[in-house]
């Protein structure tokens, strides 16, 4: 693989959130992006790697799959292992970690694989080893074609990198953003959450309406490649100022520390100056003045916290604080519970498909505009 030839990038995100990244990545110029299971791939250079770990509201992770080759045994695995070209991406002072998967194999022992794979790094190449690693190498076996990826991430995306405070049981910024994509949300009406916690829908609302890149705050892995070129980066990256939305963005919640969390997370982000919370219940949150846009709710539903059957009420007093006073707006409610969300009596739309998160099933709950 020389530096010029293209390859296969494939986009992480969580399961069914597939076809809305790969609407972000088609909207962001990316060429011929192809929703497939657990995430999306396209074919480009390390251009387009910086630039979609800088600019991809939805993705967890950026893996380029630098090589492929066939292997039926392990001493084929060996030899070829320690011919490719891995001193084309990889420094010798960065440590690295592999990661090996077997499916459908003659090689099946991954333990094995990884030691060969581990060993041609080391004494073809001169490549340092470390569990510790933050470059990680990670290698598919499947129907004996070897493919050699790396995560040019490092910590996962959605950590944007401007956001310390976070509550017990927080949404995920790549889910809050894909959510909003999900509810059509374009940055042109305002979004209010009235149980906002840490208040990533949003911060992330604000940020999308300002244009700003979701990795402007931070590093990331492939900064220690050898394919790294810094001014090219550089060039592609943007400062933190971003355009004055036309509209306001608002959060609410019943704890008082949620509500500093939240503050405090907006400031170091960027975008207080768009974004006003306040404490109180959701049973007291009325619309601002100006013109209808989302609602945005994450509300517990009883998988981390407390007793499900408790949370009924809370849920049909947030539909009844809706349907009163939020005329003309949409809601978009996120819950792993449907019964919940019909416990708010709200006229939700027919229901999508489930997303996974933290080890269960959410969905994304939609209404029409209220009436």
């Amino acid at each position: 693989m020389t530096r010029a030839e293209p390859f296969e990038i494939f986009l992480v995100c969580p399961p069914g959130l597939e076809p809305f990244l790969c609407a972000e990545a088609e909207e962001k110029g990316f060429p011929d992006p192809v929703a497939v299971s657990g995430g999306v791939t396209f074919q480009g250079g390390w251009p387009e790697v910086w630039r979609a770990n800088l600019e991809l509201r939805g993705a967890v992770r950026v893996l380029a799959r630098i090589g492929t080759f066939m292997a039926f045994h392990l001493a084929q695995l060996d030899k070829r292992a320690r011919k490719f070209p891995w001193g084309d991406v990889l420094l010798q002072d960065v440590p690295v970690k592999v990661q090996v998967t077997c499916k459908a194999s003659k090689i099946y022992h991954a333990k094995a694989a990884t030691q060969r794979i581990e060993t041609a790094l080391t004494e073809s190449h001169g490549i340092t080893l470390s569990a510790e690693a933050e470059m990680v190498i990670k290698v598919r076996l499947l129907d004996n074609q070897v493919t050699i990826s790396l995560d040019t991430t490092g910590e996962a995306l959605h950590r944007r990198g401007h956001k310390e405070a976070v509550g017990k049981a927080p949404l995920r910024e790549n889910m809050a953003a894909m959510f909003l994509r999900q509810m059509g949300f374009d940055g042109s009406v305002p979004v209010v959450d009235p149980m906002c916690g840490s208040g990533t829908f949003v911060i992330e609302a604000a940020e999308i309406a300002a244009g700003l890149q979701p990795g402007r705050s931070r590093s990331f892995a492939f900064e220690n490649l050898a394919s790294f070129d810094r001014d090219a980066f550089e060039a592609l990256r943007r400062d933190g100022s971003g355009v004055s939305p036309e509209v306001r963005f608002y959060g609410s919640d019943r704890d008082q520390g949620a509500v500093a969390m939240a503050t405090a997370n907006a400031k170091r982000a960027g975008v207080a100056e768009w974004c006003a919370f306040a404490c109180h219940g959701a049973a007291e949150i009325r619309p601002p003045e100006g013109p209808p846009g989302l609602v945005m709710v994450n509300p517990p539903y009883g998988g981390r916290i407390g007793n499900k059957k408790l949370l009924y009420a809370l849920y049909g007093s947030f539909g009844q604080t809706m349907k009163e006073h939020f005329r003309g707006w949409r809601v978009g409610m996120v819950t792993s519970e449907p019964a919940l969300a019909k416990a708010s009596g709200l006229p939700w739309k027919p229901q999508g498909a489930p997303v996974a998160h933290g080890g269960m099933k959410v969905w994304l709950w939609q209404t029409p505009p209220l009436k």
